[in-house]
């Protein structure tokens, strides 16, 4: 795995990187996996870790805007989101609305009725 990095390293290509990661899933243990995918997200910029975790991850990103009436949209979205982006941005989504509007989504969301 050793040669392997180094390989990679004076290569810097996108498709080593992936043939290393394929590797290293083969010939490391889980336990091994973890510890370096944990020492080379800590070596990143504190500022950086979280955008590559979240490529790593495929986070879906931001929504889009919705186009033709919303909910389609929002559900699309929902469905390839992460469950870290459905709870930020439920919740933003929620604290934005005016107070009678949250009163009628807890009504909503207590009741057995689907979103149209």
């Amino acid at each position: 795995m050793s040669r392997t990095l180094g390989y990679c390293l004076h290569l810097d290509e996108p498709e080593r990187w992936q043939d290393c990661a394929a590797l290293a899933a083969v010939h490391l243990t889980k336990r091994e996996l973890a510890a370096a995918a944990w020492a080379f997200l800590r070596g990143l910029p504190a500022k950086d870790r979280e955008d590559v975790a979240a490529t790593a991850l495929g986070a879906s990103g931001d929504p889009l805007p919705a186009f033709l009436g919303g909910m389609d949209d929002a559900r699309h979205w929902a469905s390839v989101a992460s469950p870290a982006e459905l709870k930020a941005y439920a919740l933003a989504a929620y604290e934005a609305l005016p107070v009678a509007d949250q009163n009628k989504f807890r009504w909503h969301i207590g009741s057995d009725e689907v979103a149209v």
